[in-house]
């Protein structure tokens, strides 16, 4: 049994005595334990490192005691197994040096023996969750096909993914070959992270936001639904779609068990789109643990008050900014962990 079960019972719909926090990104560049191994181990030999991966994982648990551990990893390298050629290059984050962009491109990703080709995942998670001794439940993740194939495609980090969406728009039987590989990889991958041992998914659509609700829908909800759909039977998934509150109703007609919300989307409007019945995460702005404590204490409070206090996990509206002090990391949950109504 997990101690400290908070989380799964939120996710559930159960009446808890407070909501659960976790911050995105928590296993990172704000905490000096991390910043060690990173001058140590290059981007991938932490994420293809089981005791990496456990240490990195339990970190945020120990220092700032977060009520979830989300497992140390990254969303590529779900592509990685699929045969795609991938760095991690300093100041410039993900390249790849010959993007996906044609037929042939298309045809030479693999759906990979994900047991096989991701196996060191699975031994993380193994590992983690002997270290973790049942204190907290913890949450495996993926990339949402969309923001997938939006670096695969555009070969780079992009503000507006122009390339990738191009590539959608011209070519739509090729992109949803790529896209259905991605999607059926993804769901193999997911299904043995739950093999292996974790208690909760999330699915992150980092770009979602940059196409248009029609769009959203055609080149990214269309796919990751799939996912949810294959997952949810198995254990509570939760779908992030940065920017994309504009689909909040259509995601929550399916049997995702929580949504994210970022910072641009009211909790009010949140709680309106999806009628008031699904579990919603979020959405402090990440800029505010930059503040004082007793600023960021406010601000928390303030926001529990306007999801209100069921239904509703406490996080931060995208990831952890990496100058962000560990003492104000720590206000924030301590904010959660102290609301009273």
């Amino acid at each position: 049994m997990i101690q400290n079960d908070l989380f799964l019972r939120t996710l559930r719909g159960e009446t808890v005595e407070r909501p659960p926090v976790w911050m995105m990104r928590q296993a990172g560049r704000y905490l000096p334990e991390f910043r060690a191994l990173r001058d140590q181990y290059d981007f991938f030999t932490r994420c293809r490192t089981p005791e990496l991966v456990a240490e990195i994982t339990i970190q945020p648990v120990d220092i700032v005691q977060v009520d979830a551990a989300i497992l140390f990893s990254d969303i590529l390298v779900v592509p990685q197994a699929m045969g795609i050629d991938i760095e991690m290059k300093e100041n410039i984050g993900p390249f790849i040096a010959h993007p996906i962009r044609n037929t042939q491109d298309v045809e030479r990703v693999q759906i990979p023996d994900v047991s096989h080709a991701l196996g060191y995942v699975m031994e993380g998670i193994h590992l983690t969750k002997e270290r973790l001794n049942n204190r907290v439940p913890l949450i495996g993740f993926a990339g949402a096909p969309w923001t997938i194939l939006s670096y695969i495609v555009e070969g780079k980090g992009s503000k507006n993914f122009d390339i990738a969406k191009a590539f959608c728009f011209s070519q739509p039987e090729l992109a949803d070959q790529l896209l259905q590989k991605i999607t059926d990889t993804t769901i193999l991958y997911l299904k043995e992270k739950v093999k292996a041992g974790v208690d909760a998914i999330q699915l992150f659509d980092s770009w979602g936001g940059v196409l248009s609700p029609e769009d959203y829908s055609t080149f990214s909800w269309k796919y990751s639904r799939q996912i949810v759909e294959a997952l949810s039977p198995l254990v509570p998934t939760i779908v992030f779609a940065k920017g994309c509150s504009f689909a909040l109703e259509q995601m929550s007609q399916s049997s995702v068990a929580a949504l994210g919300i970022d910072w641009t989307c009211q909790p009010s409007l949140a709680r309106t789109l999806t009628q008031g019945k699904k579990v919603l995460q979020g959405n402090l702005d990440p800029a505010w643990l930059l503040a004082s404590p007793e600023q960021i204490t406010e601000k928390t409070h303030q926001m529990i008050r306007s999801f209100g206090k069921d239904l509703y996990i406490a996080n931060l509206g995208h990831g952890i900014l990496p100058n962000v002090p560990v003492e104000n990391a720590r206000a924030f949950v301590n904010a959660v962990k102290t609301f009273v109504e």
